[in-house]
């Protein structure tokens, strides 16, 4: 991937052991008056379901050249922004980082107590999970065993997700040997790689059979994506997948969208990640065969190229994790928790300054504010968790303004919450909120919001259910409780090991006269219906769809109608939290 100075090989800026532990200010900015107010309808279908939001969906990097890893913030850092998932020993460290010793090959910087059992502290004193990057550069597929051994048998720490090497494809081998990946095997072709992955597969699965690894692919449109390097037939990705498809659980991509200004970055999101996204599947479903379901995507490496510690980044954070989990990653990890800048790189931009550090909040160093002062792209994140928690819904949010980025969430109890990015700096917006699939009550909403260049989030009981005014580059998420329930589902089942039957009744509370149904649901767990009878029944994925068949169509209001299924099961058969009848979100029991 054609980068900046903040590409993996650049990342590396040592950030100092001496930088002192402060607490963060908490003052919030006073946002300008709107000169004018764009006028946004926003459309939410509460039926419509995108994606289940992921346990590892919102992760960070934490490097083993930063010398704060863990410190005593580091934990209320991570938990206070949402964070679930964090990634190690970071970037291009990965692929000359020992975990045994603790020591980096080519003379790359490892800061004091930065090794993987202080990690482990730091993660789990956070409520994360770790996701680990074995050392593919001068590693071997023994000494990843050898990690996954320590990790999950000795340790107990359970690390379930695991990384083959960096952005391996830097490593020369498309650029005259001048690559920023250290990478010590005599051939650096893709074909080499792969046949080198199935090895690290066989190995690090034969201690812990539970793990899940990922595979490197390049990014989809981005260098260098499409080239064949010397001793392959075809480029990275497909040489790669081809060989080692049917035996990885997930691809990963890095996505550092290129912008030529603040406006440019915040339409990166919708214009490419969903692009990205598709690609990646198809590959894995060409070369997956049975096992494409169950390869999923990780962007363990997510950031912008430019105004890193200001307000477009700001709004650029939340809406790309979430438009990279609407379209199917089930984790991204932004660059970085801390990371360092070159002061003479400073630059001002809407009126806050832009140290050109990557990281999440400041590393202290140099010309930049006090060590752990959040930047706008921590706030912007935190938002995330104002919006929804892993096992939500993330549902249809369309908006009728380019200039307005709508996300939104189903919770189990029925509640509904919605995201507004305001992307004009000058303008706020006035913005008209509709739903399908579900009837907000009429109590004032709770409204969070972040404001331009502001230091803390806040949070009001403020405007309506259907109409809300985000300032300009302003971040408002609307909460809101559905009115009674007008409709309830019954679900009961017998279960044995490996199989059950399900019965689902639906009882009409007060939908009026129905003729003809539908009924959504997901499985938590791996359920795969097999055989139904009195509904008609798709399911993809863990989503599953039930509709009437001509005898059970009608269903008068207080009346109800009643399904079953049989199913299969390996992991888990846990009960569905949530159901929707006709689109009406039910109370269930």
């Amino acid at each position: 991937m054609r980068r900046s100075v903040q590409s993996c090989h650049g990342r590396a800026i040592a950030v100092a052991a001496a930088l002192a532990l402060a607490a963060t200010g908490a003052i919030a900015a006073v946002a300008p008056p709107a000169v004018a107010a764009n006028s946004v309808s926003v459309s939410v279908d509460a039926a419509l379901q995108l994606a289940t939001v992921p346990a590892t969906g919102v992760g960070v990097n934490i490097p083993v050249y930063d010398a704060n890893m863990n410190s005593a913030a580091t934990p209320g850092l991570l938990s206070t922004a949402g964070f679930n998932t964090v990634r190690y020993p970071g970037g291009s460290h990965s692929d000359v980082y020992h975990w045994q010793t603790g020591t980096a090959e080519a003379g790359a910087y490892v800061a004091p107590n930065t090794g993987f059992d202080a990690f482990m502290g730091t993660v789990r004193a956070a409520g994360a999970q770790p996701i680990i990057t074995a050392n593919y550069g001068s590693g071997t597929p023994q000494e990843a065993a050898d990690w996954v051994r320590y990790a999950n048998v000795t340790k107990g720490y359970g690390v379930k997700y695991w990384e083959i090497g960096n952005e391996v494809y830097g490593n020369g081998e498309y650029s005259n040997g001048n690559g920023w990946e250290y990478d010590t095997h005599s051939s650096k072709s893709a074909t080499t790689y792969a046949n080198n992955l199935v090895q690290y597969v066989s190995a690090m699965k034969a201690v812990d059979p539970g793990i899940k690894i990922g595979a490197v692919l390049t990014t989809p449109g981005y260098w260098p994506d499409g080239i064949v390097g010397p001793g392959d037939t075809m480029d990275w990705n497909h040489t790669v997948l081809s060989i080692a498809g049917s035996k990885i659980d997930f691809a990963i991509v890095h996505a550092y969208p290129t912008s030529t200004s603040p406006a440019d970055l915040l339409t990166k999101p919708q214009a490419q990640n969903p692009a990205i996204a598709g690609a990646v599947r198809s590959l894995i479903n060409q070369y997956a065969g049975t096992n494409a379901p169950n390869v999923g995507i990780a962007v363990t490496e997510a950031n912008a190229q430019a105004y890193l510690d200001t307000s477009p980044n700001g709004l650029f954070a939340p809406d790309n994790y979430l438009t990279w989990i609407e379209n199917g990653a089930f984790n991204v990890d932004w660059w970085d928790l801390r990371n360092g800048t070159d002061c003479t790189k400073v630059t001002t931009v809407e009126g806050a300054t832009d140290y050109n550090d990557g990281g999440m909040v400041s590393s202290g160093a140099g010309c930049e504010p006090t060590v752990n002062t959040p930047f706008p792209a921590y706030y912007g994140t935190q938002m995330i968790s104002k919006l929804g928690a892993p096992g939500d819904t993330l549902v249809k949010a369309a908006s009728s303004s380019s200039l307005l980025s709508a996300h939104a969430v189903r919770k189990a109890n029925g509640d509904v919450t919605v995201m507004l990015i305001n992307k004009d700096p000058n303008n706020a917006a006035t913005v008209s909120l509709s739903y399908t699939g579900f009837t907000p009550s009429s109590a004032t909403p709770t409204v969070y919001s972040y404001l331009k260049n502001g230091h803390s989030i806040g949070s009001a009981q403020s405007g309506s259910t259907t109409a809300q005014t985000v300032p300009a580059y302003g971040i408002t998420v609307v909460q809101m409780h559905p009115t009674s329930a007008p409709c309830r589902v019954v679900y009961n089942k017998n279960e044995w090991p490996g199989g059950m039957v399900g019965t689902v009744t639906v009882v009409n509370n007060s939908l009026g006269q129905v003729n003809g149904w539908s009924l959504g649901f997901t499985f938590p767990g791996d359920n795969a219906i097999t055989n139904t009878w009195s509904a008609s029944v798709s399911q993809s994925g863990t989503s599953v769809n039930a509709a009437n068949v001509w005898y059970d169509a009608a269903v008068p209001q207080g009346g109800s109608v009643q399904w079953g299924f049989n199913a299969t099961w390996s992991r888990s058969d846990a009960n569905p939290s949530a159901f929707w009848f006709n689109g009406a979100s039910c109370a269930i029991g």
